[in-house]
């Protein structure tokens, strides 16, 4: 099993206190990989908002490349952020980690967020496909007020590593994964967080519908929907495809990756509207076990599970701060003043919500609708 710890909150935070409640629950993650997503940017991207922001890993011939590409597609360098790499014993450094804020060509500069969004991942995914061969360059994602880091070892040692608890990148929602390194190599790919056009999501557990559901999404003709390295990026994948593609509400994920039975269908005001989506969608059902943390462009956040509810995962906090885990102990470690009595431990029917500034918490019942 990896260990999911999730943080969102009204006011700015270290990108080092998810990595700490990965700590506290180090008994469910081999130290094999971390990976981080940090969204709504404070520190010195909090005025650049509105600029995309490449993240990435690559070699010295790789940044030769991709200065290059970058150059010719138009995108100009606006700002620019490193790690304050620290040597530590067993982390092997790669010779340039970055995230960087660039304009937007020219010609783009009056067309709507979609177009940009798609000029993002298509040049997202030009440079995975330049680099991918030899390594010379990883593009984790491309979107404006997102970070994405990534690296194989111990996370609480990645993170002493890039300099995290010294750093001062901050942001309001951040996502961090301690990877249990079970059905593939390690490979910076196949670690979560995984993101496209503002969506993203990580996972606890086993996807064992990975292939049908990979053949499903591949066949929608939509070039994002590629990669897989591991079989849980498709739940980030199915959450685009349902809200952004189809502009499903929200709470239709939970009933496009494990709908009800007929008959628990027919109690639902909206029964015809699952029906069909029960019947047109079924290649995307999820057979667990997996629990799935995540979140929507506009910073909302959410927790679901699978109808096996085989893997933990429970949601406590305040108003203005919740925490999102796979256990626990990691909630006690964010936000120990708390009332206790109502932290939430979703059940099979159940999807737990957090509107953006983490104001209000919500339980929406799939039974009810």
């Amino acid at each position: 099993m990896c260990r999911l710890a999730a943080i969102t909150s009204k006011d700015y935070i270290s990108s080092i206190e998810p990595i700490l409640a990965l700590e506290t629950m180090k008994e469910g993650h081999d130290g094999s990989g971390l990976g981080l997503t940090l969204k709504n940017l404070g520190g010195e991207f909090e005025k650049l908002k509105k600029y995309p922001i490449l993240s990435g890993i690559c070699s010295k011939s790789g940044k030769k490349t991709l200065d290059d590409f970058m150059k010719k597609q138009g995108f100009k360098l606006r700002h620019e952020w490193t790690p304050k790499i620290k040597p530590v014993k067993g982390i092997v450094a790669r010779d340039y980690y970055f995230a960087r804020a660039y304009d937007y060509p020219v010609s783009y500069k009056d067309k709507s967020m979609s177009e940009k969004e798609d000029l993002l991942m298509k040049t997202r995914i030009a440079l995975r496909k330049m680099g991918e061969h030899d390594e010379s360059i990883f593009a984790f994602s491309f979107y404006p007020d997102v970070i994405t880091l990534k690296e194989v070892g111990d996370p609480l040692e990645v993170a002493e590593f890039f300099g995290l608890d010294r750093d001062g990148l901050k942001a309001k929602v951040i996502f961090a994964q301690g990877r249990q390194n079970t059905n593939y190599a390690i490979y910076l790919y196949a670690c979560h967080p995984f993101f496209i056009q503002g969506y993203c999501s990580m996972t606890n557990g086993e996807n064992t519908a990975f292939v049908p559901i990979r053949e499903f999404l591949m066949s929608r003709g939509f070039p994002g929907y590629i990669g897989y390295n591991s079989d849980s990026e498709v739940f980030t994948h199915i959450l685009h495809y349902t809200v952004r593609q189809l502009k499903f509400p929200l709470t239709y994920y939970k009933d496009v990756i494990t709908p009800l039975k007929v008959a628990e269908i027919q109690q639902r005001d909206d029964s015809e509207a699952l029906r069909l989506i029960k019947q047109s969608l079924r290649p995307l059902c999820i057979d667990g076990p997996n629990m799935v943390i995540g979140f929507t462009p506009d910073g909302t956040c959410f927790m679901v599970q699978d109808s096996k509810k085989l893997r933990p995962g429970v949601v406590g906090g305040v108003k203005g701060k919740y925490a999102l885990m796979s256990e626990e102990c990691g909630v006690d470690k964010i936000i120990p003043k708390r009332d206790r009595s109502k932290d939430i431990f979703p059940m099979k029917y159940d999807m737990v919500i957090i509107s953006p500034d983490a104001q209000e918490v919500k339980v929406w019942n799939q039974l009810q609708g």
